[in-house]
């Protein structure tokens, strides 16, 4: 999935760690097989390459990941959208870029991107992409399905506590070996060698996007990596979006989602959502937190 995953586990001795950490990689492994757009022969690339041609029939798990993927959209006014993969790439954040896309290229970088053309059938468990050169993709979700599936599946083979962590991406479960939380730091995008917050993480999910290392400037405006799928502008105003939630794959759309709607439609947003907290920190280093969650500030 273009990221590294670090597995923890507690387990009796090291042998037994070595198999219940074998067991989540062959999971892992396994869903990027269903979900990577880079494999030909993935159930996804067969729905790219039938887009605006015919709907394509998927398992259960695929059909399931994208329903809920559409459901996201809605929750978030197309924030989110897994169609994204149909943008055109205008935008580059590795220095290169010297001045800003017309307003006419950037409309057009969008044009094949929305949520309502993806058609699912639940009698044929198929989907189908309404429009020619559209595409599906599951960089902003893929990850913590993984490591849902990675922990489920170590948990029903009763692997009592341990973290799955997609490059940021953490799924908990249990306590460690001395009987306290888990507990995760929230890095200050001002300061990348120090932390924001620390908070306690009991059997849930805690993601962070952050635009603080992938971003352009343009007449004193910073440019986020993360793209609004709507408009096709990056977000502006916000360094690093945190969000707690009970599984990884909910965490990551939302994480994201906040980003693009902003801060005060963001929390909005989360503020009605169970189970849900989430930790903004602006540009200029100002947090701010959705109703119910308390952290500890550095």
């Amino acid at each position: 999935m273009g990221s590294g995953f670090q597995i923890t586990v507690v387990a009796n001795d090291s042998a037994e760690a070595n198999r219940d950490i074998d067991l989540a990689i062959k999971e892992i492994s396994r869903i990027e097989k269903l979900i990577s757009s880079w494999d030909s022969n993935s159930e996804t690339s067969e729905i790219n390459a039938n887009a605006g041609i015919k709907p394509v029939r998927v398992s259960e798990e695929l059909y399931g990941l994208i329903d809920r993927s559409i459901g996201l959209s809605r929750l978030t006014d197309g924030a989110f959208d897994i169609s994204y993969a149909s943008m055109d790439k205008i935008w580059k954040f590795d220095g290169s870029m010297k001045k800003m896309p017309s307003n006419e290229e950037i409309k057009t970088s969008v044009s094949k991107v929305g949520f309502q053309n993806i058609i699912l059938d639940p009698a044929n468990k198929s989907v189908f992409l309404k429009e020619k050169g559209m595409k599906i993709g599951f960089g902003a979700i893929g990850k913590g399905y993984a490591a849902d599936q990675a922990k489920a599946l170590l948990l029903k083979n009763n692997v009592q506590a341990g973290i799955i962590n997609a490059s940021g991406d953490m799924n908990t479960w249990g306590r460690q070996p001395n009987g306290k939380e888990w507990t995760v730091a929230i890095t200050n995008p001002l300061n990348k060698t120090k932390a924001a917050a620390i908070l306690p993480i009991t059997n849930g999910a805690v993601v962070t996007s952050g635009n603080y290392e992938k971003f352009v400037q343009f007449n004193g405006t910073r440019y986020a990596h993360i793209i609004d799928p709507r408009t096709g502008y990056p977000a502006t105003g916000i360094l690093s979006v945190t969000v707690f939630a009970p599984k990884a794959e909910l965490a990551d759309a939302l994480a994201t989602s906040v980003f693009v709607m902003g801060i005060e439609t963001g929390l909005n947003r989360i503020n009605q959502l169970p189970k849900v907290e989430c930790v903004i920190i602006d540009e200029k280093g100002k947090v701010f937190t959705s109703d119910n969650i308390e952290i500890d500030r550095i």
